[in-house]
């Protein structure tokens, strides 16, 4: 082999464009010809790794998260991270950023694991621009006969809050009211959302005891549970507009936010534990609300 056809081979194997699924079809091939001008090479993808997230953007991880994020706001996304196994299932995610020069790198899972901060990655990063933050003041202005909304009184854990967003998406709830909203959009609660974040709005609020008053003037009926008292869950008439507000798990929801509730709802159970997850009960709440509506 002459000493240009080496250099030849050589140049090939290191060629960062090269992608081994597309050999598998015919169309998958054709796909990545085009894709191929989204494709940075590996030590791009080094440097743009070690830059951090603006405010205004966020990592989405978890094959789910990203492909409902690509199917409701593909022009939010700024940047692709992917495996070689994985790769294929997104082969129209990656000719959709090359057709708008933007850039996606394939990666091995150790610089996967160091883009999303998280072992849980599920083979795919997307760094995208934030969903805004709307205003609990502006949603009201939309006058609504059947809504349902949630109030989070201290409820902060990630999972805990990628699992209620799910239980929100399925029963058709719009938005969570939180003093600190972008907490939904950590990669955490949206990777365990599957996806339920891009139809759940988080809705600002300052003041808690206040935004509840705000939703009970706009004919919203408050709803807190108790694993004290209260009534049952199963023998309660939910109203068609309602604001269902939970606490973190230890202590609940505070004196004010408790005081200002019309309706006290207890979940029937055996007694043996004294309380469920608040991603559980919130999800058993918001079934029986779906169901009595549908009825």
């Amino acid at each position: 082999m002459s000493a240009s056809n080496k250099k030849s081979s050589a140049a090939k194997s290191r060629d960062p464009l090269q992608k081994p699924w597309q050999r598998q079809t015919k169309a998958k091939a054709a796909v990545s010809s085009n894709a191929t001008a989204g494709l940075s090479s590996p030590k791009a993808a080094a440097k743009e790794t070690a830059k951090a997230p603006r405010q205004e953007e966020s990592k989405v991880y978890g094959e789910n998260a990203c492909r409902e994020l690509f199917r409701q706001r593909p022009e939010a996304i700024i940047r692709l991270y992917i495996n070689s196994e994985l790769a294929p299932k997104f082969s129209d995610l990656m000719k959709y950023l090359a057709q708008q020069k933007r850039a996606y790198h394939l990666v091995d899972e150790t610089e996967l694991e160091k883009v999303a901060g998280s072992q849980h990655h599920g083979g795919i990063v997307l760094l995208v621009k934030r969903k805004p933050v709307t205003s609990l003041a502006l949603y009201l202005r939309q006058k609504r006969k059947l809504d349902c909304l949630l109030a989070l009184d201290g409820v902060g854990n990630p999972h805990n809050l990628g699992a209620i967003t799910r239980s929100c998406a399925h029963f058709g709830v719009n938005g969570i009211i939180m003093r600190e909203p972008q907490l939904l959009q950590s990669g955490a609660a949206l990777r365990t959302a599957e996806g339920g974040g891009e139809f759940v709005d988080g809705l600002a609020c300052d003041d808690l005891p206040l935004a509840l008053k705000l939703c009970k003037d706009a004919g919203y009926t408050l709803i807190t549970t108790s694993s004290h008292g209260g009534s049952s869950l199963y023998n309660t008439a939910l109203p068609a507009k309602v604001v269902i507000v939970f606490g973190e798990e230890m202590f609940g929801v505070s004196k004010n936010v408790a005081k200002s509730a019309d309706i006290a709802l207890q979940i029937p159970g055996s007694g043996k534990v004294e309380s469920l997850n608040v991603s559980v009960a919130a999800s058993l709440i918001l079934g029986e609300w779906y169901r009595q509506q549908q009825g």
